[in-house]
């Protein structure tokens, strides 16, 4: 195979997402007939498993590949429903000083030559963690929540992927729990808003939604449920990843451009150098 497009789903704060972002596009990808391997990147505070509902399945992780006592593919785990998902469990005792750049540039060397998808969930932050995930990834997706501490993290986020090599060539951004009502009222910034002042394209927006917390709670992704409506916004998102450029206002149908404010005020307090 030895063309997998390798991504890294990243943020700059906890808990906007990042890797119930992941195990859905990962499901929606493998739905579709792609071999896919989620690494689960954040060593020591492992969540990727749960969502996928593999908690009781993994023997191996990532740790046992570092140490040479097994290799890559000895401790994939593959999804119950879905065979052609598998999941590099993280170690929940492993210090993330454990592992380096160039360790997971030698899991993704190898696993390039099986799968059509790796995506990596990185941790949170900026942290040696961060830096492993973005090491070997071809793409960074950019997971925010549209309120200005989020955006800020995610500002700073793109600055350290910058000073790494990204560009705008090779960033995207997914809006996670947008609230088309709170938006049409102007009470929250619109899609388009946070488009403008991070300066690099929207790769999705997702909705607020109480079926993806009851999915992720269930450890069972959208496209293995009857959640047509949410789970065709991860469709929409895959099929951007695979090169179809679906239109985003099948995302954004509840945004609207008339926060200039909001913008201006962005621009001015936080800039990139």
């Amino acid at each position: 195979m030895d063309n997998a497009k390798v991504f890294v789903v990243t943020s700059g704060k906890g808990g906007v997402g990042k890797t119930t972002i992941t195990a859905n596009l990962g499901a929606v990808l493998a739905v579709k007939g792609y071999n896919v391997c989620l690494i689960d990147a954040d060593i020591g505070l492992k969540n990727l498993d749960l969502v996928l509902g593999l908690e009781n399945r993994i023997v191996y992780t990532i740790l046992d590949v570092i140490n040479g006592n097994k290799g890559v593919m000895e401790v994939l785990v593959k999804h119950k429903f879905l065979k052609n998902l598998n999941l590099l469990a993280s170690s929940q005792i492993a210090n993330k000083d454990m592992i380096s750049p160039e360790d997971m540039g030698n899991i993704i060397s190898v696993l390039s030559k099986h799968f059509h998808y790796i995506i990596i969930d990185s941790p949170a932050g900026i942290e040696r963690g961060f830096k492993n995930a973005i090491s070997a990834a071809q793409h960074a997706i950019i997971v925010t929540t549209p309120d200005l501490t989020a955006i800020s993290d995610a500002d700073r986020v793109i600055g350290l992927l910058e000073n790494n090599g990204y560009t705008d060539k090779n960033m995207s951004l997914i809006v996670n729990r947008l609230k088309p009502k709170m938006v049409k009222k102007k009470e929250m910034v619109s899609a388009d808003d946070i488009k403008e002042a991070l300066a690099i394209d929207i790769l999705g927006v997702i909705p607020d939604s109480e079926e993806i917390i009851l999915s992720t709670n269930e450890g069972k992704p959208l496209a293995l449920g009857d959640k047509k409506n949410i789970s065709r916004v991860f469709d929409n998102i895959s099929e951007r990843v695979s090169g179809n450029m679906i239109d985003l206002e099948e995302d954004l149908k509840a945004d609207n451009r008339d926060n200039q404010g909001f913008v201006d005020f962005f621009k001015n307090l936080w800039k990139r150098s």
